[in-house]
């Protein structure tokens, strides 16, 4: 078992809001709908069944009933994807990873189709953290640089170049990333 490195310690501590209290400029969820706010700190991995679908110059990259959503504090879920339901033909590694404190260390991939090459537009954790080992091998990818859907609606990006939450009209913020989501 992966031991929790210092830095991993430190960012897991660094954080006003645990999803126990909203905060005042936090928006309230209509019906249907949840704040991002309630979400917990440390995230929650849940099962989510609905259709997702991945594609980039019409071709599909990903199609699937069987996701895993990561619901983090202030963060737009995060979707991830089996690899057996991945067009693994267009994903090609990527130079450069990142660090989470809550998931470890993520690797990053690209996509190609016929018409072009797609830089860094999905990322997956090949060896998680513990807690996160329902993720291991699945891929995610950015919504702001591929079409992703889900159940038929068009996924938003998460503001900010670096997250990579999926924004659909379940959801209300202000979310990590943007003016006025503050608290960290």
């Amino acid at each position: 078992m992966q031991k929790l490195p210092e830095w991993a310690k430190r960012g897991r501590g660094g954080w006003r809001y645990d999803g126990t209290e909203r905060p005042r400029f936090a928006a309230s969820p209509g019906p249907g709908q949840e704040s991002v706010w309630d979400y917990p700190r440390p995230p929650r991995v849940v099962k989510d069944n609905r259709e997702v679908l991945v594609c980039a110059d019409g071709v599909e990259i990903a199609r699937s009933s069987r996701c895993i959503k990561v619901q983090e504090t202030a963060s737009p879920p995060t979707f991830y994807i089996p690899p057996e339901q991945i067009n693994m033909d267009c994903i090609l590694p990527a130079s450069g990873t990142s660090l989470c404190e809550w998931k470890g260390a993520a690797s990053y991939m690209d996509v190609v189709t016929p018409v072009r090459r797609y830089v860094k537009v999905g990322w997956s954790y090949l060896d998680p953290f513990p807690e996160f080992e329902a993720i291991r091998d699945f891929l995610s990818f950015y919504p702001a640089r591929l079409e992703c859907f889900i159940d038929g609606e068009r996924v938003r990006a998460q503001p900010g170049e670096f997250y990579g939450g999926w924004v659909t009209d379940d959801i209300v913020g202000p979310f990590k990333g943007q003016p006025g989501s503050g608290g960290w």
